[in-house]
């Protein structure tokens, strides 16, 4: 394995970095207040490119390897200080454009994936339901056949991007008389679609800029052509796209540790109590070492997977300890911040509450936590 970056791919994080930093931090207190979403600097990134970067240029995106693509997501994360804005480009990506192109038809990827990387479409992704959180095969959203087309009916909620997205990559059960593994199919839903509502948009308490809903479908009339892959395939498509979430999603909360971890340090130089930077007492420099040892194993698992995906090899292990490390780093990493910086770090005006806010969703989406071990020591064969 080498992650010894070339000077195009330093130049490339270098430009996505200044990008961010200029065009994407405007108002970002209000917009947290207002749980207001960005939508110009959503289209900025779409005209900068970042939608479509792990996505084939025959389909408008950029065609970027797993390693470079994570390198461009770090950056964007160190620069970007919206982490909702982030978020939603990521759920864009991860679950929904990179299901399409691996997983649809012909037919399919020129429909949708042109408008997903140019940004006039943004994608989320709909399987949790009231009853079906952790264990998502359990969901009761069916899809029944009948002919060419498909009735579904059923209601997905705490679905990301849901309130302002256009396409939505939905689950449901299409055979009641077999299990989850061939029994769930999965569909590319448009919101236009006759009998599909948002009934809610939940309010939250952190990620406020990325906006969260729940979708209702009754008697939706789905055409054939719209199932992505397989019909009960679903399981399969699923468990790909969940591995290119959870192996992407947090490199961009890599950046934004990077960012804390070098605030804090210069903040603990500046900052001086008892005569002395507080960084002169080990109470604080202790928590900036920590911080910088969670940032370096961070990368180190993370670059393992971008290999790993450049490779052609499979990364399932590797993802949830990744995302169990650098979730839980992250929000460790925030926690932190705020004791470093005092009553500074707990005030709306210095951001940091934010950011640990933020942070705290890392752990319950994806997976929670709690799963991700379940997997690890499964995997570990235990």
């Amino acid at each position: 394995m080498s992650f010894d970056w070339d000077l195009e791919q330093l130049s490339f994080y270098r430009s996505i970095v200044t990008f961010a930093q200029q065009e994407l931090n405007a108002d970002l207190i209000e917009n947290d207040r207002r749980s207001h979403f960005n939508q110009a600097g959503w289209q900025k990134c779409a005209d900068f490119g970042i939608l479509g970067w792990p996505i084939s240029k025959e389909y408008g995106g950029q065609g970027l390897d797993p390693l470079t693509t994570i390198l461009g997501l770090e950056g964007l994360g160190y620069g970007c200080k919206d982490n909702g804005l982030v978020f939603a480009i990521n759920n864009h990506l991860w679950s929904c454009a990179v299901s399409i192109a691996n997983f649809g038809t012909e037919a399919q990827k020129q429909q949708y994936l042109p408008a997903l990387c140019q940004g006039t479409s943004m994608g989320g992704h709909a399987i949790t339901e009231p009853n079906s959180g952790s264990a998502a095969f359990e969901m009761q959203t069916e899809a029944i056949p009948h002919g060419d087309y498909y009735i579904l009916n059923g209601t997905k909620t705490f679905i990301s991007n849901a309130p302002v997205a256009d396409v939505y990559i939905t689950f449901a059960r299409t055979n009641l008389e077999v299990g989850a593994q061939q029994g769930i199919s999965a569909f590319i839903i448009h919101k236009d679609l006759p009998g599909l509502t948002i009934e809610k948009e939940w309010e939250k308490s952190g990620l406020r800029t990325a906006p969260m809903g729940e979708l209702v479908f009754k008697d939706c009339k789905v055409p054939v052509n719209h199932r992505l892959g397989k019909e009960g395939r679903g399981h399969n498509i699923f468990q790909s796209t969940i591995s290119w979430e959870r192996s992407f999603l947090f490199a961009s909360q890599v950046g934004t540790m990077e960012r804390i971890f070098e605030q804090c340090v210069s903040y603990a130089k500046k900052r001086k109590q008892f005569g002395q930077p507080i960084g002169s007492f080990q109470g604080v420099s202790n928590k900036i070492a920590e911080m910088k040892m969670r940032l370096e194993l961070a990368k180190l698992i993370l670059y393992k997977i971008g290999w790993l995906k450049k490779e052609g090899k499979q990364a399932f292990l590797e993802s949830s300890i990744s995302k169990v490390f650098i979730s839980e780093g992250f929000m460790k990493t925030c926690q932190d911040a705020i004791q470093i910086h005092g009553a500074r770090g707990y005030v709306t005006d210095y951001e940091l509450e934010r950011y640990f806010r933020d942070s705290i969703a890392g752990t319950i989406y994806a997976g929670t936590s709690e799963i991700h071990r379940n997997i690890i020591s499964t995997l570990s064969g235990v």
